[in-house]
């Protein structure tokens, strides 16, 4: 179709369709590269995405708080640990572009916005004993806390956490845990200083409003306009209305997943998903349209798994169900996780992305998953002492918790074998005392460790006998905080077709886009991290019209 024949709504040099990190950032970077107009169009009626119910933390090897914190890093280091845990599947071109511009975006957003990074120093790399790991962490960003005073009315447009009010605290602060200055904590809540994801958010928010670049709210983008090979527009749908956008020189899709498409989930996934964690919105809005003009996929079967649990009230929007993340849950002494079996089936302490894998476990002879449906169990120790799901030690507890006076009476409410359950307590407990889980080494790798209780020593840390009536079950799913399959982009974010040319005008980031991690979540931020960093070449390399390569050091 000719352009010239549309009747545009909406004219602007650059859009940029979500509003999540990876949107904020690309609509950023695009303004200050020289795009006259931008424009954020966004499907919901609040800001952030899933990324403002996140922790917030980027993964960015060799970035300049390492450097200046005399912590040693390499790109030949990064590579070698990726590579060893995706043997053949890295893309070279996107994979360099992640590890030169990722470090240059971190100081870009530092020097031309409010967001401020720190080094979570002791983060260690979610697969630590993998060569070119970071042991004791380094390559994970947290965020310095933001004052959501300074975005005035704009602060009630933030999405919320989904447990309780928004932290006044990082997430470092709050890994470590109750240690902080009361005076402090009240200084921080009288300017609303929200940290993690709020923080990210918040800060990149502001810097959009500096700038003046409009969001369009309400606005649920469904197809894409070309003009003959290259993308110039976008259709919005706004209240049953359709509204025709303008992109005089490209379109960034930074929409998210498809993991609340049951129809998506079906066809592309390697397994079942029934507990997304993330946004209702993500519904593949960007993956359809993608397709629709001819864009090469790739990583469709990923997803960024995780283990969660089914929230009776309150509901997301649109009346969706809620799904809490189950973390330090199964992380902490006392609890493991047994499959319908009654049986354990994983070191429950290991990293939720690898642990998501082992739920897709498949029985050939019985067609069937032996590790779902699957349940976290717990006594009344661990619930005197640790906070669940949100809830405080000692409350009284939902009536989705399954509960007896014996493992006997539990298994019996959950419909699992008693003797079995029995067996695989008291087996667990056998371990403990003894100092080592022989079933599934639990407590022998530093990222474990690193989530359990930092109060005792490891690998005490993570594990803890269940012997304490009344007992515990909760159900969980098999969970996701994202997918992380969709277009092919080269290094410049710009989306592929299916011999491999590009489609001008048309740049995918985020979750949207096939990850240049490929299966991999290489450590704490590593969503946000390479999402962050494709916004920002996207914005950039849009503002010029695709004329102008992102410069590389090879190039």
């Amino acid at each position: 179709m000719n352009a010239d024949n549309i009747k545009w709504d909406i004219e602007a040099d650059v859009v940029v369709l979500g509003s999540g990190g990876a949107a904020l950032t690309s609509a950023i970077t695009a303004h200050d590269s020289g795009a006259k107009e931008v424009i954020i169009v966004e499907k919901s009626g609040m800001v952030g995405g899933t990324t403002a119910m996140s922790g917030g933390m980027l993964w960015i090897p060799n970035n300049h708080h390492q450097q200046e914190n005399k912590v040693s890093d390499s790109w030949d280091k990064a590579v070698t640990y990726l590579d060893s845990l995706a043997p053949d599947m890295l893309d070279p071109d996107t994979l360099e572009a992640f590890l030169e511009s990722g470090p240059e975006m971190v100081r870009y957003l530092e020097e031309h916005t409010p967001v401020r990074f720190h080094l979570y120093e002791k983060f260690p790399d979610y697969h630590p004993d993998t060569k070119g790991a970071m042991q004791n962490g380094s390559r994970s960003l947290d965020n310095d806390v933001f004052p959501f005073e300074q975005l005035g009315n704009w602060a009630t447009r933030v999405n919320p956490p989904k447990i309780g009010a928004p932290s006044p605290i990082s997430m470092r602060e709050a890994m470590y845990g109750g240690a902080w200055d009361p005076e402090t904590l009240a200084e921080r809540r009288k300017s609303d200083c929200r940290g993690q994801g709020q923080a990210l958010i918040g800060a990149l928010l502001k810097g959009v409003l500096d700038r003046n670049i409009p969001i369009h709210f309400e606005h649920r983008a469904r197809k894409l306009y070309k003009d003959g090979s290259r993308v110039v527009g976008v259709v919005a749908e706004q209240a049953g209305s359709e509204v025709h956008i303008r992109a005089r020189k490209g379109v960034v899709i930074a929409t998210g997943g498809f993991e609340w498409n049951k129809e998506l989930v079906q066809t592309f996934l390697r397994g079942p998903m029934t507990g997304p964690n993330s946004v209702p919105e993500n519904e593949g809005d960007g993956l359809i349209m993608a397709m629709e003009v001819g864009a090469k996929l790739g990583n469709m079967s990923n997803a960024w798994w995780m283990m969660s649990r089914l929230q009776s009230a309150p509901q997301h929007r649109d009346a969706k169900p809620v799904y809490l993340l189950c973390q330090n849950e199964r992380t902490l002494p006392g609890s493991i996780m047994v499959n319908r079996s009654g049986k354990r089936f994983v070191d429950e302490a290991v990293n939720y992305n690898a642990l998501g894998r082992v739920l897709h476990t498949f029985d050939a002879k019985a067609f069937d998953y032996p590790n779902l449906p699957y349940w976290l169990i717990f006594d009344s120790r661990f619930r005197s002492k640790y906070p669940i799901f949100g809830l405080k030690p000692k409350t009284p507890v939902p009536p989705e918790f399954h509960s007896g006076e014996t493992l006997t009476e539990l298994a019996k409410s959950i419909g699992l074998d008693s003797k079995t359950l029995e067996a695989t307590v008291a087996h667990f407990n056998a371990g403990v005392l003894k100092g080592h889980d022989d079933e599934f080494n639990r407590g022998d790798d530093t990222y474990g460790n690193f989530w359990g209780d930092q109060s005792f020593e490891p690998p005490h840390c993570t594990l803890g006998v269940l012997n304490e009536p009344p007992f515990f079950a909760v159900e969980l799913e098999a969970g996701a905080i994202g997918t992380n399959g969709g277009p092919k982009t080269n290094g410049n974010a710009q989306v592929l077709d299916w011999e491999g040319n590009i489609i001008e005008g048309l740049y995918a980031a985020g979750n949207a886009m096939a990850s240049v991690m490929t299966r991999v979540y290489a450590g704490a931020g590593g969503t946000l991290g390479p999402g962050l960093t494709f916004g920002f070449i996207a914005g950039r390399h849009a503002a010029s019209g695709g004329k102008t390569a992102v410069m590389r050091s090879n190039q």
